[in-house]
């Protein structure tokens, strides 16, 4: 979650000014609160005799003049940069708040002091903690980092083949910008069946999709498993500090190259949009509860699954697609078992549901069209893209 309470004062406006204050101070207390509660659960990372050797520090939030954060041996003090915790997502200040705690287990739990800072302990300690190494000083934070943009090679012209045709699928012709998505959408697979089975080397990245809730409905579970299904990414619900409420809750974590888990944060993100705009249209006049909308919600999951279906060639007879068998990345398993170390599956049983209400919602779903679902390559550079359905939503 992000948020900015800094506003310049006048004489004017004291009174906002001492709001303002009042804000970033209760923010930063909530702030204060999370990072006590993260660097709790992520103790228990730790083999038992290294953990019963590491206690509680101070956690302080300070402006640093473009630092990020740093651990204080001396003060036991982790702090971190008031600019990264007011202006950045949760997901930027775990990852900080990791790599300043590795300092603090290399210190008081390695015992190796008179090591360098990013020595051969602190990396040991960073593979405890699943925390980045490099994350600290004027290190960028994650989402700036995986949002840079990158030179393309030989390897990525296939990229640039996909581009052409997400720009097609903002034709104002149905059919044509259905054809193009669903084309793209092919190339996207066999561009990665490809590298796994070539075993080409690649880097995994970790992101949160959402903001941590204490509650998820339905629908956010089944957006979950379309894109493990159908965009290379893995799919975990960690624990994760819910501002707002000041406790405990969970968010979805995916996992996957870089170009995926942008990917699969686009296509999330534009069918939370895709759903919201829909339903307010839907309900209109009707009297429909919250409760609805996750029928609604889940049907069109549902109507754009079958679009992927049909264009991937599953579950569909004299399917004429040309996709390779889908492998298995076993880079990624073994990214994700050295990260998750312990799992654990879990389900719920939800109300029951409209039937007409889900049928209504797959019958939008069929319609929804993401245009330009990937990173475009104007200047090599990465842009913010855009998303549309067919007519209104």
């Amino acid at each position: 979650m992000a948020a900015n309470f800094r506003q310049p004062s006048t004489t004017s406006d004291r009174f906002a000014a001492g709001g303002v204050s009042t804000l970033q101070s209760s923010l930063e207390r909530q702030v204060l609160r999370g990072l006590l509660a993260e660097w709790e659960n992520a103790l228990w990372l730790l083999p038992e005799p290294l953990r019963r050797s590491i206690k509680k520090p101070l956690f302080a939030i300070r402006d640093m003049g473009g630092r990020l954060g740093c651990w204080s041996q001396n003060k036991r003090e982790i702090i971190l940069s008031r600019e990264i915790v007011t202006g950045h997502r949760w997901d930027d200040v775990k990852e900080l708040l990791l790599h300043e705690m590795a300092h603090q287990v290399t210190h008081e739990g390695l015992r190796a002091t008179s090591e360098p800072a990013h020595g051969k302990s602190f990396k040991q300690a960073c593979r405890l903690l699943r925390a980045n190494p490099a994350a600290s000083g004027t290190y960028r934070p994650l989402h700036a980092r995986l949002n840079q943009g990158e030179e393309l090679n030989d390897k990525d012209r296939i990229v640039v083949k996909i581009h052409k045709l997400m720009a097609l699928a903002e034709s104002r012709n149905p059919n044509e910008a259905h054809a193009a998505m669903v084309k793209a959408y092919e190339l996207i697979s066999r561009h990665n069946v490809d590298l796994i089975g070539q075993g080409v080397d690649q880097d995994y990245h970790s992101i949160f999709l959402g903001t941590p809730r204490l509650r998820h409905f339905r629908e956010t579970y089944q957006l979950a498993l379309l894109l493990q299904d159908y965009y290379f990414v893995q799919g975990m619900w960690i624990q994760a500090w819910v501002l707002e409420k000041g406790r405990m809750g969970r968010v979805l974590e995916i996992s996957g190259t870089r170009k995926n888990v942008l990917i699969a944060e686009y296509i999330h993100d534009t069918i939370c949009r895709y759903i919201d705009a829909a339903w307010v249209d839907y309900r209109r006049g009707r009297g429909l509860n919250r409760y609805r909308k996750t029928d609604f919600a889940v049907g069109i999951i549902d109507g754009f699954k079958t679009t992927l279906r049909q264009a991937s060639g599953t579950g569909t007879r004299g399917s004429n697609t040309h996709l390779p068998v889908r492998m298995v990345d076993h880079a990624l398993t073994r990214y994700l078992a050295q990260r998750y170390p312990r799992v654990r599956s879990f389900s719920r049983k939800g109300p029951g549901h409209d039937a007409q209400v889900l049928a209504d919602g797959v019958e939008r779903g069929r319609k929804l069209i993401i245009a330009k679902g990937i990173t475009r390559t104007d200047g090599f550079k990465d842009q913010v893209l855009e998303y549309h359905g067919e007519g209104n939503p």
